[in-house]
């Protein structure tokens, strides 16, 4: 009895810092992406394009971003998939609290809560849903040696699993490469599918790493070699599918339509390989799942963004007389483009090209002078 309450309690001390570690890399990543941004905008308009690298900012950057990474590498070794996949939705809070501090924004309280209102109450989900997961999550702690591993992976649960994804993966990218189904929902999915695999071999590298510094020596079984390879070849993959869709889609939709269906596969993904949820009661599995959509309801709020829509000014508004016409003065008003094109006298279109609907009136208008006070002879004329 006292081994066994032993047992329960390092594994629960090993879920805390399997929490922590994630915690903690995730904010260094969402930090580190938004100073290695900073980098970026500072040097915008230099001739050479690669002039961030010489900047201590970009740097600076990159260094807490592998920090996080490696801190999230770790964690993987000391608490399941289900606890620390689902913690990416701390970097998504992260980048919203930053962004919120230095946007500097000010406007009317009725106003601002109009339109923070929904990202607040998504912050507040986020929190809440990682506490609920995280209290409730599966607790399983099995060493998982080269052995381990390979009784894992030709189970039959673990084989029906890949051929399912292997068959699912090909059907999407024959509809994305072969019939130009460039749907985001298609390309997301394919980066899911590619994380499950990718997380699945982390955590086995993460674990044999591990025990390999402890003294076990796993290096040299040819099933760390195949668990390595998966991970870096589906890294790879998941960046160039990422790297597709941020060129066609706007970059929130992509980070909470990714969180979700990358969570929702690499939870499956630890349920079916590595077992999680085996020993685990209806009451826990409820509670996690419900903490679980909380934290997706949370990330879809933060990233849900309200553009507010902007009048367009002229450059030069000519009113001077009235003989003389009002550029933009009539008709709806139109807004603002800002995609870096910009044109005098002329409307742009999202693409840049001058806008063949809106065309400018030309022709000279029709002058017609009346007195300013009423007199019974002829109103005065100028004479030429």
């Amino acid at each position: 009895m006292m081994d066994l309450s032993r047992a329960d309690e390092d594994s629960y001390t090993n879920n805390l810092i399997g929490t922590l570690l994630g915690i903690f890399g995730n904010v260094l990543v969402s930090i580190s992406l938004n100073i290695q941004k900073y980098g970026h905008v500072t040097v915008v308009g230099a001739k050479d394009p690669r002039i961030f690298y010489h900047t201590k900012t970009w740097w600076f950057g990159f260094f807490l971003a592998i920090l996080g990474e490696a801190a999230n590498f770790v964690s993987y070794a000391f608490a399941p998939l289900s606890l620390v996949v689902p913690l990416n939705a701390v970097s998504i809070l992260t980048s919203y609290i930053l962004g919120f501090i230095f946007m500097h924004e000010k406007s009317k309280p009725k106003d601002f809560a109009k339109r923070h209102g929904l990202s607040f109450l998504g912050a507040i989900l986020v929190v809440g849903g990682a506490y609920l997961f995280v209290a409730f999550g599966p607790n399983t702690h099995e060493k998982l040696t080269a052995e381990v591993v390979v009784r894992l992976l030709v189970g039959w649960p673990v084989l029906l699993y890949l051929v399912l994804e292997i068959i699912m993966f090909c059907l999407l990218l024959y509809f994305y490469k072969q019939k130009n189904a460039n749907y985001l929902i298609i390309i997301l999915l394919l980066v899911a599918l590619l994380g499950s695999v990718t997380v699945i071999s982390v955590k086995a590298v993460s674990h044999m790493l591990i025990l390999s510094l402890e003294g076990s020596m796993q290096l040299d079984y040819p099933i760390f070699t195949v668990m390595f390879v998966c991970m870096v070849s589906t890294i790879v993959f998941q960046a160039s599918f990422l790297s597709q869709a941020s060129k066609l889609y706007d970059s929130c939709h992509i980070a909470s339509m990714n969180y979700i269906l990358s969570t929702s596969l690499a939870v499956l993904a630890g349920a079916v390989f590595y077992l999680e949820f085996n020993h685990e009661d209806i009451l826990h599995i409820c509670m996690f799942l419900l903490g679980t959509a909380a934290c997706y309801l949370g990330v879809f709020l933060i990233t849900k963004i309200k553009k507010k829509n902007k009048n367009f000014e002229p450059y030069v508004t000519m009113n001077m007389s009235n003989g003389v016409s009002i550029i933009h003065s009539k008709g709806p008003e139109v807004p603002a483009d800002f995609t870096g094109t910009f044109s005098y006298g002329a409307l742009v279109n999202n693409d840049g090209t001058t806008s063949s609907h809106q065309a400018v009136n030309t022709e000279q208008p029709t002058t017609s002078f009346r007195p300013t006070r009423a007199s019974n002879g002829p109103p005065d004329r100028k004479q030429d």
